[in-house]
Order: structure tokens, then sequence, then C-alpha cells
């Protein structure tokens, strides 16, 4: 299960039994799957260039235009495990066809809702709908890639969210400048319907001859089904410490640059920086910007070293510790721009390394439990951005709109995550190092 060196200077990777082979047939499988979380995270982060346009066009406060995205957080972060679950048992294809239907009516349910309420509906539709996606695509990546090229893989599949994001904040925040609410959420839908005719009519689990195998018969025995295979899976899962472990290394990365991207950072901004929407609208590019630059060479350095995973985590939390601190706790009303541009830039890593969470759960689990694993990793990250977000909206409305204030609620879950993240880091490294040393025997093994 484990594939990769513990440390050091990398040797040649091994090639283990089953591997399928990857090649241009599996990229471009793989990247039908990719369009369909590339368009879900255009969705998902669309209320983030609106939140402003939301305020008016719902008449609502800043706790309750939270909501719209704690929504949907909640959601998302609730079906996590359950996704994991369903992608194990019925595969990517359906589970995908499914989330991209219902973020798609999700969308388009939210640019003609007339209401609050009715707007609340669709999105949390949309979250489910997206809840279904990125599990799904690193499933589909493990079944038409090497083992090997796992973290690469899952960085790629996180670029093509950035990228999706970058479309929000560089194409849909002017659309909506330009043709309105309506137009550009009805319009936007269209690319929902389009991922889901090319998944429905091109995507494959798995290439041919290299199926799944079988449960062996110790694990069918006692494992049931319905809710006695649920209850087992998820606990054989939690019980690994290496899923847990990236689960917290998931939390505690991925929330700052979620909460500013997907709501708070528009706002933050302009309202209590001073800036126009247009060089605000800048800022969040940069953040995507430095987000694929920081994938692309996280994903090489840990596919070649995976000791440099907890490192890079943890670097990653204490830079947005120090670039947040110094930015709401600088003197004055205002922060200087080229503080903003440095927190943006560091926050462009979050993503990245939010990542190295689904590194940690890969080895620590077999094939029959990878999209479990990685439902309960992903649950981390969305339930700290969940509680952030809703905190943030408190503060706001409790302190006349300090962002001060309600900006530094972030430590406290950062404190959490870390101090979750050093205790288990020692039984997952020796659990790893042991199973390496199972898997290089397997590979190696000559018949007597």
């Amino acid at each position: 299960m484990s594939r990769g060196p513990s440390g050091g200077s990398a040797p040649a990777p091994i090639s283990l039994p089953g591997d399928p082979p990857g090649g241009r047939r599996a990229a471009v499988i793989w990247g039908i799957g990719v369009s369909v979380y590339f368009v879900a995270v255009i969705f998902r982060t669309s209320l983030g260039v609106a939140g402003l346009d939301a305020v008016e066009r719902f008449d609502v406060s800043a706790s309750a235009l939270s909501t719209f995205s704690i929504l949907q957080l909640l959601v998302y972060a609730g079906m996590q495990i359950p996704v994991g679950l369903l992608v194990d048992r019925l595969g990517t294809k359906k589970v995908l066809a499914l989330g991209a239907a219902l973020f798609t009516v999700g969308q388009l349910g939210f640019a003609l809702a007339p209401s609050y309420g009715t707007a609340l509906a669709a999105r949390a539709l949309l979250g489910c709908g997206d809840a279904l996606t990125f599990i799904s695509v690193l499933r589909l990546g493990s079944r038409w890639f090497p083992a090997r090229r796992g973290p690469l893989v899952g960085q790629v599949a996180a670029l093509f969210g950035m990228l999706g994001n970058l479309v929000s904040t560089m194409v849909l925040a002017r659309v909506l400048h330009d043709l309105g609410w309506v137009a550009t959420f009805a319009g936007s839908s269209a690319a929902g319907a389009v991922v889901l005719v090319l998944v429905v009519c091109f995507l494959k689990d798995h290439p041919e001859g290299h199926e799944p195998p079988p449960a062996r018969p110790e694990r069918l025995r006692g494992r049931g089904s319905g809710a006695s295979f649920v209850r087992r899976q998820v606990a054989d899962s939690w019980r690994e410490p290496g899923t847990r472990l990236g689960m917290w290394v998931h939390f505690t990365t991925q929330f700052p640059a979620m909460v500013f991207m997907l709501l708070w950072g528009m706002p933050f901004l302009v309202e209590a920086q001073g800036l126009s929407r247009e060089t605000a609208g800048s800022l969040l590019t940069l953040v995507v910007l430095v987000s694929m630059v920081v994938g692309l060479v996280y994903g090489q350095v840990i596919a070649r070293h995976h000791a440099a995973r907890l490192p890079l985590a943890l670097g990653t939390v204490a830079a947005t510790a120090l670039a947040w601190g110094a930015t709401i706790a600088h003197p004055g009303d205002r922060a200087p721009l080229w503080l903003l541009v440095t927190l943006c830039a560091v926050l462009g890593a979050c993503g990245p390394a939010s990542m190295i969470g689904f590194d940690f759960a890969r080895p620590a689990n077999p094939p029959h439990r990878q999209g479990t694993a990685s439902g309960i990793v992903n649950i981390g990250g969305f339930t700290a951005s969940m509680t952030t977000l809703l905190a943030i909206g408190l503060l706001l409305d409790a302190t006349g709109g300090s962002y001060r204030i309600a900006f530094s609620c972030v430590f406290v879950l950062e404190a959490l995550g870390v101090a979750q993240i050093l205790r288990l880091r020692g039984r997952t490294a020796r659990l790893e190092r042991e199973r390496l040393v199972a898997s290089k025997v397997e590979a190696v093994h000559v018949p007597a």
C-alpha cells in the first residue's frame, strides 16, 4: 500500500503488482472527471464575488449572508463519508454523473431564486452535487495512474479546481457587473450540462484489465451490507492513524484561504481596507495564481520525498498565521497594499498544503477503502471553513463590523489542528515505514 520513500534521496520507484499503466488515454478519461470538478468549483466559489450583490438582492445581514456558504459547506462536509462509500461501491462514473446533475440544477435554481429561503435551498443542492466530485476524481486518478503518481495527480486535480476559482474571480465577476444576477448564474449553469454529457458518454471507471480485485473472503465475512458495511468501512478507515492525521492536516491548512475566497475576502478588502472592487478582485486572483504554482511544486516535491509532507504542511500553517496576524494587527485602520499582497500570496499555499492530507491517508488504506478514507480527510478542511465562516459572521454583527476581532478566530482553529497533527505524526510515520518494507518485499519476491 505504501509506495514511496520515507525521506532522503528517492530510489527508483517501484511498480506494484496491478498498477495501472497511465498514458494518454488515462489522461483523457481523467480529464473528463477533472472537468466536472472544475465546473463544480466555479459554482462553489461564484458567491465569493457576488457577496455584496447577494446582500442587496436578498436584503440580508452579514451573518445571514454567511449562512449561504455555511449551509453549502455543511452539506458538503456532511456528505463526504457517504460519498466515499458510494464511490467505493458504485464507481466513479455514476457518482460523478449524479454530482454534475445536482450542482447544475442548484446553480440554475440560485439564479432564479425569488427569495432568501429559496436561494438557500438552491445552494444546499449545489453543495450536495459539489460534494460528489472531488473524492470521485481522486478515486478515478488512482484507477488510471500508477500509485507513485498519486501526489502529483492529486495536486494537478486541485490545480484545476484553482482554475475554476480563477474563472469565478476574473470572468464571473465581470459578467455579473455587465449582465446582472440572473444572466450570470443561469448562463454558467450550461457548463454543468456540458460536463454531465461528457461523463455519461465517455467516462470509464478503470482501464481494461485493471478491474478492482475482488474482496478477499476474510474481508467478506462479517462485512455484510447496508449499515453494517458502512460501520465497518468507516471504522476501519478511522482506525488508521494516517487517515486521522490526513484529516487534521486538511483541517488546519485549507480553511483560511477557503474562508477568504469563498465569502469574506471581497468584503474585507473593499469595506475594511478601502480597496476598489477591481483591486480586490486582482488580489483574489493572486491567491489562485499562487495556488496553481505552489500546487505543482508541492506535488513534485512530495512525489520524490515523502518526508517533506509534514514540514510543508506545518510551514504553510506557520506562514499563514504570521501573514494573517500581521494584517489584522497592523496599526491604523488599513493595512498597506504590500502587506495585503503578501497575505494573498501566502493564502495561495493553503489549498496545495491541504492536499497533503490525502497523501497521508492514501498509503494507510487498501484500495477498497480509498474513497471512504478520502472522504474522512476531506471533512477536515470544510468543517473548519464552515465553523470559521459562521464565527466571522456572528462576530462582525456583534462588534459592529470589526474585521480585526472577527478574523482573530482563525488562530483558535489553527492551534487546535497543529496540536492534533503533532500528536498523530509519530505513530503514522512508524506504520508507514513498516508498510513500506512489506510492499518492497512483495514487489521483489522471488518464488522458491
